[in-house]
């Protein structure tokens, strides 16, 4: 958030609902700051071997939480799972030198960029995978 506000970029948080709870100053911060609080389910279960129903309530129950806790409606949702780039694994970070091309490297127009809060990789690069896109002429937006 720090990196964020000092290079003037909003972001996108998807959060689950222990992380809700766990750091409610966090997601205050998130939402007064002006970024986006995105849902990412209750318990960050794999959406298609859940039934309808249940996989609504993964969707709603954290939607409905946010909204009374924070009075913050959700409008994004972005289901768990996903093996791109597998910066959430901190007992496995490749270091800055490995994992700045290889974010900075795939950059397109339209591009959506999946970077998860755990990564030491991920915050000691944040400011300059920023600025790469910058200097390369990308004009960052948050999404809604």
């Amino acid at each position: 958030l720090d990196t964020l506000k000092e290079k003037q970029c909003s972001a996108v948080f998807f959060v689950t609902m222990p992380y809700v709870q766990q750091n409610p100053d966090l997601i205050r911060r998130m939402i007064d700051e002006g970024h986006v609080v995105g849902n990412h389910s209750v318990q960050h279960k794999s959406m298609p071997t859940l039934s309808m129903e249940e996989a609504a309530k993964e969707i709603i129950d954290l939607h409905n939480y946010v909204l009374e806790t924070f009075g913050y409606e959700m409008t994004l949702f972005r289901p768990p799972m996903g093996e791109w780039y597998l910066d959430y694994d901190t007992n496995n970070q490749m270091g800055v030198e490995k994992a700045l091309p290889k974010v900075t490297g795939a950059a397109h127009n339209g591009a959506v960029y999946l970077l998860h809060a755990v990564s030491k990789d991920n915050a000691e690069m944040l400011g300059d995978v920023i600025e790469s896109f910058r200097k390369s002429g990308y004009t960052l937006k948050k999404l809604a």
